[in-house]
């Protein structure tokens, strides 16, 4: 089960009255049973020390479970202002206007704030990229309008003509095909390397040239698990940026901030909006360097609407919530079909058998809610076992409340040669699974009987 990272402080506006028990003499029937003064006696002790160990006003401790639900609302810093309701309001406004000239020049000048234009910021993105923040424990965070979008902007705006990439060749396949077919031609180098081969990134770091790694952690469909702490150091101390797509993981699970890189990626699309209804990226890192990639972004116009930022807030305040019962059932179901004489071979980095578990475990509060595995037949058999499936749908995507399967050699190698998919790591018999809320043995159940029909 997914436990959430350390607490980040954060102030609420009120303290909450400690609750005790109080003794009614209308109840002295209830009170002579037996074993009910040691009951009262242990509660009165309870509720006097929380009493102690209350924190004062403005120093509570706010966990991920309800910076998601109030981070950038009731928790905020540049959160919506003039409202007493309690759903962000979507203003769909696309510009703003200002009471006059001496208004306008406060604002241009950082003394007021204010928007001014929707491509460059709107007050109801703005609560989504603060509640972002909040669980990601960054000072900015920048939400676009999709996952590649945050993608290419961060590569656009830190990685300069001249510069050196330095990515995994399991790094998300439409990123990878970015780096290597569109920043070669504007005279950015790139390597490529295996993501655990250490040693490698060592010396081309050693050349002194690269200005940016960037890698996905969990990787997708294998789910491998780079060691970010250790990457972060090394790259460091040669002056490198580190970037990492987090998106398999969501911020409930891991920060990569917190361990070192300097920019986390997501597509918002997944686990962080949840419901399959909304596309969306965003990045998250230090003031400086999310200004740097907004300006960029600013440019390529890749704004996301005030009403898809709306449905991911509203996504969000479910996110911790999904997001443990999705690990808690793909860990169960990695064990189960482990064991298995139907499958072959279970990725996912929960279990120990995992050559990925011991890095997971130390930077990981949860290890996700996709499992990857190889069924003990050909391509038409697993054709049969993904078809047999009554609760899955057969789709792209992952995150969301619905749990989906897919044939990777089906969905996305289709068409391709034995090579290319080799080069891949994609065999005919792989399956991806992600799991949604649904009860878990009403999913078990489902692969079960679909694995008898192979």
């Amino acid at each position: 089960m997914a436990r959430s990272s350390s607490p980040a402080k954060g102030p609420l506006p009120k303290q909450r009255r400690l609750l005790r028990t109080r003794r009614s003499p209308k109840r002295a029937t209830a009170l002579s049973l037996p074993g009910t003064e040691v009951f009262f006696a242990a509660a009165e002790h309870l509720v006097q020390q929380d009493a102690v160990t209350a924190p004062a006003p403005g120093h509570i401790t706010a966990s991920d479970e309800t910076l998601a639900v109030h981070a950038g609302e009731k928790l905020r810093k540049n959160g919506m202002a003039d409202t007493d309701s309690i759903a962000t309001p979507i203003v769909s406004g696309t510009t703003h206007w200002f009471k006059n000239s001496d208004d306008l020049i406060a604002f241009k000048e950082g003394r007021r704030h204010s928007f001014e234009y929707g491509r460059y910021g709107n007050p109801t993105v703005s609560v989504l990229e603060e509640k972002i923040s909040a669980l990601e424990r960054a000072e900015a965070t920048l939400v676009t309008s999709s996952g590649m979008n945050a993608i290419v902007a961060t590569l656009l705006a830190l990685v300069p003509p001249g510069g050196h990439v330095v990515t995994t060749t399991d790094c998300y396949s439409e990123a990878r095909a970015f780096i290597r077919e569109r920043l070669s031609k504007m005279g950015i180098r790139s390597t490529f390397i295996d993501l655990n081969d250490i040693e490698t990134l060592k010396a081309v770091l050693d050349q002194g040239d690269v200005t940016l790694f960037y890698t996905d952690s969990p990787t997708n469909p294998h789910l491998k698990c780079i060691d970010i702490k250790l990457v972060a150091e090394l790259c460091h101390l040669k002056g490198t940026l580190v970037c990492i797509d987090s998106t398999l993981a969501s911020p409930i699970n891991q920060k990569p901030l917190t361990l070192g890189a300097d920019i986390v990626v997501h597509s918002a699309t997944k686990y962080i909006a949840g419901h399959h209804d909304v596309i969306a990226g965003c990045i998250s890192g230090s003031q400086e360097l999310i200004k740097t990639i907004r300006a960029w972004h600013q440019d390529l116009g890749g704004a996301i609407s005030p009403d898809a930022a709306y449905m991911i807030i509203r996504g969000l305040k479910t996110m911790a919530l999904r997001v443990e019962a999705q690990t808690r059932t793909s860990l169960r179901m990695a064990r189960l079909l482990e064991n298995h004489p139907k499958i072959e071979h279970v990725y996912y980095p929960g279990l120990k058998s995992s050559p990925w578990h011991h890095v997971a475990k130390s930077q990981m509060t949860g290890f996700g809610g996709i499992v990857s595995f190889e069924v003990a037949s050909d391509l038409h058999g697993v054709m049969r076992f993904i078809d047999a499936l009554e609760i899955p749908f057969i789709a792209t995507s992952l995150g969301g409340c619905e749990s989906l399967v897919q044939q990777p050699a089906v969905m996305s190698f289709w068409g391709q040669s034995d090579e290319e998919k080799a080069k891949n790591g994609i065999k005919d018999n792989l399956v991806r699974f992600s799991f949604g809320i649904e009860k878990f043995e009403d999913l078990r159940d489902d692969i079960l009987q679909a694995l008898e029909k192979i």
